[in-house]
């Protein structure tokens, strides 16, 4: 594929997640998100329904996971990466779900910021800043 064919579907897809996360307080449910602005000062902690809250979660995250593995795919073009980001992505799910889960239940009692950098991993295409990276200095590192 030529590069500024590559260079096209880059910016698509990095269009397409701008996308995601201007419009995903309006498409998908959590009732977390005003909590975070602030009221978790002065506020309650927020009654919330736990399965739809955890399929939203992981229908966003699915949608930011395909999307950053398209980028990385296609700038790297390499099938060996592809298989690395799909274990890593999976794994990556059910670890911070996990996490998540047990700050849910215990009503963030530990304190509120390990939940919230949880659910924003979960929410936002954070992997992808990171690993884009690491595969573009992996790659200098063989030549």
């Amino acid at each position: 594929m030529k590069k500024k064919y590559r260079l096209l579907i880059v910016v698509f897809l990095i269009a397409v997640l701008v996308i995601i996360r201007m419009y995903g307080s309006f498409i998908f449910y959590d009732p977390f998100i005003n909590y975070f602005k602030g009221a978790y000062l002065t506020d309650q902690f927020p009654e919330f329904d736990t399965s739809f809250l955890f399929i939203n979660i992981g229908i966003r995250y699915l949608m930011n996971s395909i999307i950053s593995i398209a980028v990385i795919y296609t700038i790297f073009l390499n099938k060996g990466e592809l298989k690395f980001l799909l274990k890593f992505y999976l794994i990556g799910f059910f670890i911070l779900s996990f996490f998540y889960y047990f700050h849910l239940k215990t009503e963030f009692n530990n304190g509120y910021l390990v939940a919230f950098y949880t659910r924003r991993i979960l929410i936002h295409p954070i992997f992808l800043l990171v690993l884009l990276p690491t595969f573009y200095y992996q790659r200098i590192l063989k030549k």
